[in-house]
């Protein structure tokens, strides 16, 4: 008798499991790519897909979803949602959809104000394969230079130069090459990357099973018998360079994507996974990254959906049960009441819980939990240049650099963190400079004779606070001077690498942090959103911070929910989808990855055929 309650137990749970798993409609397939048709070009035709202003007649009726904010971790949310016939609204305070991955246009120069470069888009990635579902096979890619990052160390006569090449083997040979006696320490932190990129998978499927079943794991430590990621995840960057090598080169190199955390501060496997987003390649969109929002949006709209801008959200709407059921948008000095069943917040843990919900359930323990998992991320200061020549003229590529006044970046950042308002623009420790202008072939097309350049740096919002109460573009003189002084100084180091931009500048513009703060929503003018800090990358911390809120209904997506960057906020939207569909969407692209592959193996083998 036992035997068989037991076995019809089993039964029940391995079909339950089976239909959890693979027994739901997917909402990816093959049919629904199709081959990529010409660039638009016609600002007036792109404007109406990406600049759709709200209005209460624009809502869709009967609408599934709302979606705050249109960055890329909201719109992949959106578009997952929409290729299961569900019927999404974004909705976006800035003029156009895009969120970091927009674009602007000033004096005949176009600028990306977020997107540099993306990795892992070779093909059959799944990247790749999760960036033609959610475009429909619409966005096109261009392949940078093998030589895709230069760093420079130090000044003078002491500087050093080193570069970063992208390939399957390329990247770490290279390397070695200039790292002769540190071979081993090239090794064993490519072993480290490996690892990272391999495993990473399970540390999202922390978010996804059960909050007692991932505990369970960590605590009882059988997660780390299955893999090192779970110890590797908590360890500081700065902790295993050191282990690997004494060579502060090289453990600059091992660290040299700055975003707003010193290396002592943030985790070796997020580090590792960086660089190992462009080893198979860097890429960049073709026709520039509002193509990303653009087709997206396209999407969406397809299957009934909307994604309307002049759209902030001001207040999420919870009833007396403390579940979400609608937003209110600020219109024209009134606040209109848009109504669904699923709220998903894109714009941030910090705005979410501190600026959207009630003030009765932002001050509920459960909401102030998940607030103090995390602290506010560091502000960024963007510099926008752009020249009247060629890039043959200038003599520039679609080689990103990063130049940096030591090779300890935590000494580096801890000084000038600590610095007072009036002596942070004199003394920047490093910067990164790019030229979209150069990744971009059709650049040449729509901005004839024309190049531009993107600077980045990071700095404290609270050099800036004395302003942030003043409007946009009128924020006074005093204002205007001080940003001024962080962009000259920025140009004459950019122009230590290139000599022959200092006479063909044009145009020049400076974003702040309080820039971010009114065109991107983002709390205190935060590049990555909420801290990208060690902390937030304990395993438990994983666990604990999910997709999932205590309000019910109301979900979160984006950089606040993994990782930071494109690819981070992406992925944040994949885990959103999952979780509000109860349905883990990573099995659905894998197994279409599987059949794009035997696609391919059979054409091949056809071709062969052919051949004989």
């Amino acid at each position: 008798m036992w035997l068989l309650v037991l076995l019809v137990w089993f039964l029940l749970w391995a079909g339950g499991t089976y239909w959890y798993l693979f027994g739901k409609p997917s909402p990816f397939s093959l049919e629904s790519v199709r081959p990529p048709g010409p660039l638009e070009l016609d600002q007036k035709k792109r404007s109406k897909i990406l600049k759709q202003g709200f209005r209460k007649e624009k809502v869709p009726e009967n609408l599934d979803a709302i979606v705050i904010g249109s960055g890329i971790g909201g719109m992949t949310a959106a578009a997952t949602l929409a290729k299961l016939g569900k019927r999404v609204l974004v909705l976006e305070q800035h003029d156009q959809a895009g969120g970091c991955c927009h674009t602007f246009t000033e004096k005949g120069f176009e600028f990306d104000v977020g997107l540099h470069y993306i990795g892992q888009l070779h093909e059959n990635s799944l990247f790749k394969v999760i960036m033609d579902q959610i475009t429909e096979g619409q966005l096109q890619f261009v392949e940078l230079d093998k030589h895709f990052d230069t760093l420079v160390i130090g000044s003078g006569e002491k500087i050093r130069k080193y570069t970063i090449y992208s390939g399957k083997t390329e990247m770490e040979e290279h390397l070695k090459a200039q790292f002769p006696d540190d071979t081993k320490a090239v090794e064993e932190f490519f072993k480290i990357m490996k690892i990272s990129a391999s495993k990473t998978h399970l540390l999202a499927a922390l978010k996804l099973i059960p909050q007692w079943m991932a505990l369970f794991l960590l605590k009882s430590g059988i997660a780390d018998l299955c893999s090192s990621i779970f110890r590797l995840v908590g360890t500081n960057a700065t902790a295993l360079a050191n282990s690997l090598t004494s060579n502060k080169d090289l453990q600059l190199i091992f660290n040299y994507f700055f975003y707003g955390v010193p290396p002592k501060q943030s985790s070796s496997v997020i580090n590792a996974l960086l660089l190992h987003h462009y080893k198979r390649g860097a890429y960049y969109p073709k026709g520039g990254a509002s193509e990303i929002p653009f087709h997206i949006t396209k999407v969406i709209q397809k299957y009934g959906g909307r994604v309307l801008v002049r759209a902030p959200v001001n207040r999420v709407l919870v009833d007396n049960n403390g579940a979400a059921y609608g937003v209110t948008v600020k219109k024209d000095q009134e606040d209109v009441e848009v109504r669904a069943p699923v709220i998903i917040s894109n714009c941030g843990v910090f705005n979410t819980f501190q600026k959207l919900l009630p003030t009765h359930i932002q001050t509920k323990p459960e909401i102030q939990k998940r607030v103090n998992m995390m602290r506010p991320g560091r502000g960024c200061l963007l510099v926008f240049s752009g020249f009247d020549a060629t890039q043959e003229e200038l003599g520039i590529n679609s080689t990103n650099t990063w130049l940096f006044k030591s090779n300890d970046m935590d000494a580096m950042m801890d000084e000038f963190f600590s610095m007072g308002k009036d002596e942070a623009p004199d003394n920047i420790p490093m910067m990164h400079f790019t030229f979209p202008s150069a990744k971009d072939p059709t650049s040449k097309i729509r901005h004839p004779g024309k190049s531009c350049m993107t600077m980045l740096i990071i700095v404290n919002y609270e050099w800036f606070e004395e302003w942030k109460d003043t409007p946009a573009r009128k924020r006074g003189d005093d204002y205007l001077a001080y940003k001024m002084r962080f962009a000259k100084n920025l140009f004459e180091w950019a122009c230590s690498q290139f000599p022959k931009l200092r006479d063909k500048l044009v145009f020049q513009e400076v974003s702040t942090p309080l820039s971010n703060a009114h065109y991107l929503g983002s709390h205190l003018g935060a590049m990555c959103s909420a801290d990208q800090n060690l902390e937030r990358f304990q395993a438990e911390a994983i666990v604990r911070n999910r997709c999932d809120t205590p309000v019910k209904n109301l979900f979160l997506s984006g950089q606040d929910v993994f990782s930071c960057g494109i690819a981070g906020a992406l992925h944040g939207g994949l885990l959103c989808a999952s979780t509000m569909l109860k349905q883990i969407v990573y099995i659905d692209l894998m197994m279409l990855k599987k059949k794009l592959k035997r696609k391919k193996t059979r054409g091949t083998d056809e071709h062969v055929k052919k051949l004989l």
